[in-house]
Parts: C-alpha cells; structure tokens; sequence
C-alpha cells in the first residue's frame, strides 16, 4: 500500500526527485511529510501513529526497494524514512500510558545534551576452544548471545567470547527536553522529558534549541539493583527521536555560521515551492531595505506600544541587527552589542525587556535577584544513569548567539555579577567544578534594565553611585541609557493619552502619531533574520577614516588633558553598531553616514551616563573607576590640607573628629566626612599617614 502511494507521489515529483538525488548528497534520510499521507491515506496514517516501530521498518524496507528499482543499484546504506508534521501535536505534560508505543509529536527547548554513546547494534562472538566466529544481532536491548558452539565439531557449550572491537556500533546521545516558558501552565513548573537520539541525528539539536520532536514515546523497566534481576514497578519513559525540527516562527532566526545539516533540514521536504516562496520573500525584504526610511521604519515598529525612547529604540535595534564576527589570527572580536537601561521606576525598561525576548534568537529572560551564579553559567549535576557529574547548561551559555535579558540587573549579588565580566567581553564561561575543566561558549548580547538605589535617579551623583554597580562591569557595555521620568505638562498628557490608547483598542500596534509607517511584527523579525544571516558589510576606506576622526574628535573634546572622554571600548563599540546599522539597509559597505549615527547613539547613551555632575562635561572615568577627573583632584587636594595639619600637630597626631573640624573652618566649600575618608585611605596606602584606633577617635599621625 505504501508503495502505491510512493509511487503516485512521484506524479509531482516531490519524494522521487529527493532519491534520485540520494546518489550525488550521500544523504540517506527521507523525511516523510505525515500531512500528505494523511491527505492520500488517512488509514495508513494511523497505522503509522499507532504501530510506528513496525510501520516505519516496513517503509524503510520500501524505500530502498523503490530506490533499488529506479536506480538500478542498491543504495550504499539503509535508506531511513523519518516522519514528520504530525496532524495532532501532543503537550509534554499530558503523556501518558495510552500514548507508549505510539508516535508522538512535542515541543521545548533543549537543556542538556550528553556526549556520544557507543549503542551496540551487532555483536562479534569467537569460541575460545576452536576459534570459530559468530554474529549475534541487538534486539530490543539484548544481545542474542550464542550458548552453544555454531561448529558442529565443537558445539562447546559458554565457549563464545563477545569481542567488542570487532562488534559493530552506532552513535547514541541522551538529550534533556523541557518545555517552552511561554507553554508553562500559570503556578506550574517545566515539566522535563528524556530523548534518546542514535545515528546522524546525533548533535543535530543544541542546548538552547527550541526544536519540536517527532518520536516513539516508550517505556523501560528499571532494575532495583543493577546487580539483581528484580525490577520496579514503576517505569521510566523516554522518547526514540526519529525526526527534529527547529521550529520557532516567532523568533528572529539565528545567524549560525556552523556547516548545514542537510540531513534534517526541512527545506526540500515541500519541494521547490519553499524554495520559490524563500526567494519571493527576499526580494520584498530587498524592496523594503531600498526605502530612504527604512531605519525610521524599522525603529517605529519596535516596541510600538512604548512611547517615545526613540533613542533607546534605536540602540535595541542596532542590538538585534548585530555587528560582524572578526577573527585576526587566533584573536576574535565580539560582534554582539551589550545594552543597560538605567532610570526610574515606571519608565517601561521591563516592558522593553519582555519585547526583546519574545523576538530575539535562543532568548533567555531572567531577574537578577532570582539568579545564582550557577544558573547563570553553568552548574554540576549528577548523571541518572551513569551518576557520574555532568555539566548542564545555565542561561547565558543556553542563549549562546542570542540575547540574554536580565531584569533588576543592580539587585544581583557580588559573586552572581562576577561571571559577567569573562562573558561580556570573551564571551566564554570558564568552568572548573568536580574534576570538569572546561570553557563553554556565550556569544550572547546582554540587555539589563537596572533601578537607582535611592528608587528616584539622583542626577547630582555618577551613575556608578546611583546603581552601586563596579565600574569594571559598567564600562563592557556598549550602550548606557538614562531613562528618567521628568515632569512635563505636555509630554505627560502625550504619555497619558498614548496609554490610555493602548487599553481603548486593546492592541499594541496604534497609528503612529508622527506619520512614520510601521511594519507588521512578522516583517520585521524576516527583516531582521535575513540580515543576520546574509548580509555582512566590511568598513569602506571612508567610514574608517571617519572612524578615527571621530574617535579622536572625542579624545580631545575637552581642554583638560587629565579627562579621559573615549577609550578604545567606545571605538570598538562604533565599529560595530556602524556595521549593525549597514546591515538594516542590507549594505555590502559601511558609509560615513553609519559613522556618523553611531557616534550620535554613543553620545546620547554612553557619553550623557558619563557626565559629571559637577562639571557638565563627559568624563568616562566616571564609568571606568567609578570617580571623575574632578573627584580624584577634590581627594587630592583634601590630602594636602590634611598632611598641613597634620604637620602643625606634629608627632602627637589628631583625632578624626578634630581633622574633619579644622578641615571645615579652613573651607570655603563644605567637605564630607566620606570625602575625608577617601582621602585619608589614599594617604595610607602611599605612605604618607598612619591611622590608629576606629571611630570616631581613630588617632592619625604622620608616617
């Protein structure tokens, strides 16, 4: 029956064009459609779901007849059919007994993947006694050993002896399944499932993937003791994979630079209509990349329901875009741009948090007062069949060539914020745990969204005081945004009318008041997909000479040479957000005017974090080391009037209290006791003083 099927499929010449092209792509796999089987056989299509284990070996054994007979040779391995497309999607929670032995189609996201197992498929036996050999198959888990000689001349019986180098074996792999967060019942927890991978489908589904799976859901017994024979009642089930499909149409698709898989990608299982329809689709996202408006567009459809913060729009956009992955000799430079909002509460950086992770490739939300340092990197757990420690993933390794979005990014601990600083800038997680010495890779763009301390933003302190992050953290992203809330009687009835908007149509996407089109959401992520994926555009001599003048316009755009205004993080940082905004017109180079933009972007976002309070002009020691210019001169010259006193009291020395009064009535300016503490520190460490006692009657006295 299915050979008469097959051989009406070739009408249209789907499945025949895909076995004569078998001989020329090595590829032995033909993925079956379940939706054009069920549309000429319903029958038969329940076969399949209810006995695939024998269904599937009878296609199989079809198939490479019907090869067999057009080609006129036997193919040069087993053709394998792997089914796919299932017309019923089963959820992972709802698996139960009566599905065992039945084909089943689920969805989630991969967390942990084992290494490769060998699976014994033929075992290799030699009699001790005459040296006879014998092949026994692998059924069902168990080997069919011989028990008696197959030489009638011997016929010893226990004689045969397994030699495993010369039994045959196939690839294995254990894959952990969890379900999708957004699929996640309210007051639930991920539900998890075990996927058994063997052959080529092996490493076809990364840690991160979000992949629906087609496979045989079955049951095993498990063995009290792995010494006794008893069994338990109760069984521990997995999945067989016959089939993965990365299937995710609400995300931006991921710019993956590995060799393709032709094995299992799902292009040609409809043909040369997905072909015909991918090109009709390039071209109008061509079309679309030649209007003179496109990046208005493009930052008009992002997050239509904020209002304003087209600037912060801008730079989430560059962001999703991304730069271009470089490599000069053994050095690689990162290509993804870190972002971190800053401002007060109620100023939508949640919101603009919860966009970016519907859309954005291999996406991982998490808060970071509910992350550890492990769940962030990666944490040791122990293997349930071998109890060996094995290594799982944490979310910024699972969102590798993705965006990682943390929340309440300033409530993080120490020691959880310590494992940012390789990944941000090495984009690498260092591991060495248990025995496992590893470095796993997190080429992942991080967008923070953090709160002032003091909950309003002080704008007469940096914003390393207002956010008590350490300026060695602070100065690896690319991007730091301001956003605060400022009274405004006009700006506020705009707010309140935008927002009001919002629940009176109940959509997200209003008619834009400034008159700039918008694009729908699923434009926007095509757009999106295909330039990360096709378009890389290189630095024109132009852009690299507006680059350096640019840079080095901003070195000396103060007269104080002791000011630090750019480092060379900036300028790496405009490389690549000039690359992301050729890459929204689909550029092959990039132009001045890129240039140009992006150190417009640095300084409404970086340069404006980085003024100083005191002085109004930038100083990117404030995001560097956490103090200005002008703060690290006020220490200064508070330690020189602290050495005069002290040289007036002489070998005595003076208490704090006493230094902190004098100090006060030989000021025009006040000075605070934080200050003096600063300054007194700095004069110790050089040597200059020494400090006795504690508290208010700490003694200082000259060294």
């Amino acid at each position: 029956m299915f050979l008469e099927n097959f051989q009406d499929e070739s009408e249209n010449h789907t499945y025949m064009r895909i076995l004569n092209e078998m001989a020329q792509t090595e590829v032995w796999n033909l993925n079956l459609n379940c939706e054009n089987l069920f549309a000429s056989d319903p029958g038969l299509y329940r076969q399949l779901v209810h006995y695939p284990t024998e269904v599937i070996q009878i296609f199989d054994e079809v198939t490479n007849q019907v090869y067999t007979n057009d080609q006129q040779e036997e193919p040069k391995e087993c053709i394998q059919i792997r089914p796919f497309n299932l017309t019923e999607h089963a959820n992972m929670r709802d698996l139960d007994p009566n599905d065992i032995d039945r084909l089943v189609c689920i969805k989630g996201m991969i967390t942990r993947s084992s290494p490769v197992i060998p699976d014994m498929k033929m075992a290799f036996f030699k009699c001790t006694v005459c040296g006879t050999e014998s092949e026994a198959p692998v059924q069902d888990g168990r080997i069919k050993e011989p028990t008696y000689c197959p030489n009638p001349n011997c016929a010893t019986p226990h004689s045969m002896k397994i030699i495993h180098n010369r039994s045959r074996f196939a690839d294995k792999q254990l894959v952990k399944l969890q379900e999708n967060p957004e699929s996640i019942p309210d007051g639930e927890t991920p539900h998890t499932v075990n996927l058994c991978v063997f052959d080529t489908l092996v490493d076809v589904g990364k840690p991160g993937d979000r992949v629906e799976v087609t496979g045989v859901f079955k049951a095993i017994a498990m063995r009290i003791n792995p010494r006794q024979r008893s069994l338990n009642a109760v069984f521990k089930t997995y999945i067989d994979v016959v089939h993965f499909k990365k299937a995710d149409q609400n995300r931006i698709a991921v710019a993956d630079t590995s060799p393709k898989d032709t094995a299992y990608s799902v292009e040609f299982e409809e043909g040369d209509q997905i072909e015909i329809e991918r090109d009709e689709q390039a071209k109008k996202l061509i079309e679309l990349s030649q209007r003179p408006d496109i990046y208005e567009v493009l930052c008009a459809s992002i997050a239509p329901s904020i209002y304003e913060n087209e600037d912060v729009k801008k730079g989430v956009l560059c962001q999703l875009f991304g730069g271009c992955q470089k490599a000069v000799g053994s050095h690689k430079f990162r290509s993804d741009i870190n972002i971190l909002l800053v401002g007060d509460p109620a100023t939508s950086k949640s919101q603009m948090l919860q966009f970016v992770y519907k859309i954005a490739p291999r996406g991982i939300y998490t808060s970071g007062k509910g992350s550890s340092a492990v769940g962030l990197t990666a944490f040791i757990t122990r293997d349930p069949e071998t109890r060996e420690a094995v290594l799982e993933s944490g979310a910024l390794v699972l969102s590798d060539r993705g965006i990682c979005c943390i929340d309440e990014f300033d409530k993080m601990g120490d020691g959880t914020r310590a494992v940012l600083h390789e990944v941000m800038e090495q984009q690498t997680v260092s591991v060495a745990k248990s025995g496992i010495i590893c470095t796993l890779n997190a080429r992942t763009s991080i967008l923070a969204a953090a709160n002032p301390i003091k909950s309003k933003y002080d704008p007469n302190l940096s914003v390393v005081e207002n956010i008590d992050l350490p300026p060695s953290l602070m100065s690896r992203f690319d991007l730091i945004y301001l956003v605060l809330d400022k009274p405004d009687v006009a700006a506020d009835r705009r707010l309140a009318r935008h927002i009001v908007g919002l629940y009176k149509s109940g959509r997200e996407e209003l008619d834009s008041s400034d008159g700039v089109e918008r694009i729908d959401m699923e434009t926007l992520m095509n757009y999106i997909s295909h330039a990360r994926q096709h378009v890389k555009p290189h630095l024109s001599d132009e852009a690299a000479k507006e680059l350096v003048d640019g840079y080095v316009g901003m070195r000396r755009s103060v007269g104080n040479k002791k000011v630090v205004t750019a480092t060379p993080r900036q300028l790496d940082g405009l490389v690549r957000l000039s690359e992301a905004l050729a890459k929204m017109r689909f550029a092959k180079f990039v132009e001045p005017k890129d240039v140009q933009e992006a150190m417009r972007l640095m300084k409404a976002a970086t340069q404006s974090a980085a003024t100083d309070p005191r002085t109004g002009t930038i100083d990117m020691d404030a995001i560097m080391t956490g103090r200005t210019t002008a703060m690290r001169e006020e220490t200064d010259q508070i330690g020189e009037a602290i050495m005069s006193v002290l040289a007036q009291s002489g070998r005595a020395g003076i208490k704090q209290v006493d230094l902190i009064k004098q100090l006060a009535e030989g000021s025009s300016l006040p000075i605070s006791q934080q200050q003096t503490r600063d300054a007194l520190r700095n004069l110790e460490q050089e040597g200059k003083a020494r400090l006795r006692g504690g508290g208010d009657s700490q003694m200082i006295t000259v060294c």
